[in-house]
């Protein structure tokens, strides 16, 4: 958890206030959000993981579209940081998963 003052030490203006500006972020619509599907292996011990980045909005957001494409593909996975991690090569089954919800999605990498 990020602390609100942060880089705020002491101020010695008696009429000063701390704003606490809370940037609320929101998920966009699916029909905006500009998604990308590659495979990626690196420093994963070789093993081949299903990479979804691009999503933009609330983490628990992130978190219910992760946990519909776990189980929609019956492996593990994670989401952290805006992407979503899927073990193993499902490649083509979660972009036709994406674009029935309505998500603009690309196949990346090679």
């Amino acid at each position: 958890m990020k602390n609100k003052r942060e880089g705020i030490v002491y101020s010695t203006n008696p009429d000063y206030k701390f704003d606490a500006e809370e940037s609320t972020v929101s998920t966009i619509p699916n029909q905006q959000q500009n998604l990308r599907i590659m495979l990626d292996k690196k420093q994963r011990g070789g093993k081949k993981v299903t990479l979804i980045t691009g999503f933009k909005g609330k983490e628990e957001d992130l978190n219910i579209l992760a946990k519909s494409l776990k189980t929609a593909c019956g492996v593990g996975g994670t989401a952290k940081d805006g992407e979503i991690i899927i073990q193993g090569d499902f490649r083509e089954k979660i972009l036709q998963m994406l674009q029935k919800q309505g998500y603009k999605v690309k196949l990346a990498g090679g």
